[in-house]
């Protein structure tokens, strides 16, 4: 976050990047990056967004945060011990319910992994922040960012039941 504050700004359309470095503690029992470690990884990535775009001081304030509702990553190739790489991000839709950043892991200009997330963001004295509440918050038109069909089908295939209703863990 120190790091994203002395950046330049950003809007909403913006690509953020940061670069970034493998470290030991990064590392699997094969010894490059851990699967689990690139998705701890993506929320520097989309912090720094938020950061740069001036939302997340708008949204700390009145006790607002992000959370992950649905991730999915695929991977090329595999990230090395002290191998330097950016992290990519992007908003690409907004739809009635989340938010949905790509994120890509690119070293000198290639796709080594990449991922979409769907986001909701919520409120520390409980509830869910509308989509209408955050884009007026963040000065966002999210008429700009339709989510692409692939995207809202994926959210649809991933989705949980909410949490008002069961969700028993039967194997069939």
């Amino acid at each position: 976050m120190l790091r994203s504050r002395r950046a330049s700004a950003l809007d909403a359309t913006s690509l953020s990047r940061i670069r970034l470095r493998v470290l030991p503690t990064d590392l699997d029992v094969l010894g490059h990056m851990n699967n689990g470690v690139y998705l701890s990884i993506m929320d520097l990535g989309r912090m720094d967004l938020l950061v740069r775009t001036g939302s997340w001081k708008r949204l700390n304030a009145l006790g607002m945060y992000p959370v992950m509702a649905n991730e999915t990553i695929s991977f090329r190739k595999s990230l090395q011990p002290w191998q330097r790489f950016d992290l990519e991000t992007r908003i690409v839709g907004i739809d009635e319910r989340a938010v949905y950043c790509e994120q890509r892991f690119v070293v000198d200009g290639e796709i080594y992994a990449q991922a979409m997330t769907r986001g909701r963001f919520l409120r520390k004295g409980g509830g869910v922040v509308s989509i209408e509440d955050l884009t007026r918050l963040v000065e966002v038109d999210a008429a700009h960012f339709p989510p692409p069909e692939w995207v809202k089908r994926w959210a649809q295939d991933v989705a949980l039941p909410s949490t008002r209703a069961e969700a028993p863990s039967t194997w069939e």
